[in-house]
């Protein structure tokens, strides 16, 4: 399968939309009712700063280290891998642990055949308590959902059997196994698609996940009980979905993502991990374009990863572990080839428009607006927005391309509105830059055709005034 700029723009989304929904619900975690919309406010359970995803997150970034290698999930090595890495995770950099996880990981040593040794375990606990069907298996599978985009029974097999490292009750792998499938569907096909994994479940078990299925979609998420157990946080979580997917008065489509996982928020009690499972499949279906960009800006965790780390798990995994023809996104440097560019924003001179060759000139805060190595840009990362624009033709390249343009417009205002100096780059400031800064100058008030002017005078004979981008400047 060729992996498209929309396919991955879709594998970024995974994580990214995930950590979003989960620093979202973690101020309201146990809370019954939510009023008002949800803001990254951190404190929860962690405590978490602003923006800090939690367990949900932490352990799909387990699963995604692996998964970003290309290595196949069912394998033994890479089961032990991920079981290894849990393990790790609950003894040095777990901010918060479900009862049950805990129960599971605190009674196994890392090494060679850990992950039979969990998984019997959890079979084992299931067996004698007949408990285990907690929402731990399901809040971290999203990710497998990219690694066999074409293979939805690998895809199944590999959830079945991350799930059960630690949740021994089927209906907990189910769970799992469903919710990758309508991942890998989403993030292939661009759709909503959950009964559609039916047949990927035992049959004895067919007949009442379909009525579970079928009684969420449209529901009211806070009407679901007992989100904390898997069935019910995958019923909270496509209600949310489901239950805002059409809505005329939107600007754009793509900002169901931001309502869906409001609705997650507000479904009440555990709010982090439902909004967390809601949001992979948000991501993976809207991509991680449609990730406001004051979210990407925010949004971190264990250990130690931003959007853009989150980014490239998500890529790599979706690529089979391998990067593009730059080396991208694993590479240290991206370079194009140019004489630097830097010039004053027509209508805003605390906005540089340029290119990549002037990227490491030493700027307060930056917009990318094409792909940038992992060295490249010395500002704190709360300054730095990645944006997801590709400087094509054809329209089906960015499906989000209005929300995107304002977006970015918005976020270049909020770093002004906090006294920064902003450095507005592309690969060569031919469409991507000037595109933006026009944008930019219509959020300031200037009538489209004096900004169109002004912008082109500015930077000069680089810009392309024809075009696609130009056209929806």
């Amino acid at each position: 399968m060729t992996r498209t700029s929309v396919t991955l723009d879709r594998a970024a989304g995974v994580l990214m939309a995930q950590a979003a929904g989960d620093a979202l619900g973690v101020p309201y975690e146990g809370q019954s009712t939510v009023a008002g919309p949800a803001r990254m406010l951190g404190g929860g359970y962690g405590p978490y700063e602003p923006g800090e995803y939690s367990d949900d997150t932490q352990m799909a970034v387990v699963i995604a280290q692996i998964a970003a290698t290309g290595a196949d999930l069912r394998s033994p090595a890479a089961l032990d891998a991920i079981a290894d890495g849990f393990l790790a995770w609950y003894r040095q950099g777990a901010t918060d642990v479900g009862i049950h996880t805990r129960q599971v990981l605190s009674q196994v040593e890392p090494g060679p055949g850990c992950a039979g040794r969990l998984t019997a375990l959890a079979r084992d606990l299931y067996r004698a308590q007949g408990r285990g069907g907690g929402n731990g298996a399901l809040m971290r599978t999203g990710i497998v959902g990219l690694a066999n985009l074409t293979d939805r029974v690998a895809t199944a097999e590999a959830a079945r059997a991350i799930a059960s490292l630690t949740h021994g009750d089927p209906e907990a792998a189910d769970s799992a196994v469903l919710w990758s499938e309508a991942v890998r569907v989403a993030g292939r096909e661009g759709r909503f698609e959950l009964a559609g994994g039916l047949d990927l479940i035992p049959a004895v078990r067919r007949t009442r996940w379909a009525a579970w299925i079928e009684d969420a979609a449209g529901a009211d998420p806070a009407s679901i009980p007992h989100n904390g157990h898997s069935p019910r946080a995958l019923q909270a979580a496509w209600a949310a979905i489901t239950s805002t997917l059409d809505d005329p008065t939107r600007t754009h489509p793509c900002e169901h993502l931001t309502d869906a996982l409001q609705a997650a928020v507000h479904a009440g009690h555990d709010t982090d991990t439902v909004a967390a499972i809601a949001g992979a499949l948000l991501g993976a279906r809207w991509g991680g374009s449609a990730v406001p960009a004051a979210w990407r800006r925010t949004i971190h965790g264990w250990p130690g990863l931003r959007a853009t780390d989150l980014t490239r798990l998500g890529i790599l995994t979706a690529r089979g572990g391998r990067d593009d023809e730059r080396g991208w996104p694993s590479t240290g440097r991206v370079d194009y080839p140019a004489r630097p560019i830097r010039v004053p924003h027509p209508f805003d001179d605390g906005v540089i428009l340029g290119n990549q060759a002037a990227l490491d000139d030493g700027w307060d805060a930056v917009v990318s607006l094409c792909r940038r190595g992992r060295a490249q840009g010395t500002v704190d990362p709360s300054r730095q927005v990645d944006v997801w624009l590709m400087d094509s033709e054809d329209p089906e390249a960015n499906p989000n391309l209005d929300f995107v343009l304002d977006d970015t417009a918005h976020a270049i205002a909020a770093l002004r509105a906090d006294g920064h100096t902003v450095f507005v780059h592309c690969a060569h400031a031919e469409q991507r830059t000037p595109t933006v800064a026009i944008r930019y100058a219509r959020l300031l008030g200037i009538d489209r055709d004096q900004a169109r002017a002004g912008v082109a005078a500015a930077i000069g004979p680089t810009v392309r005034a024809f075009g696609h981008l130009w056209d929806q400047a």
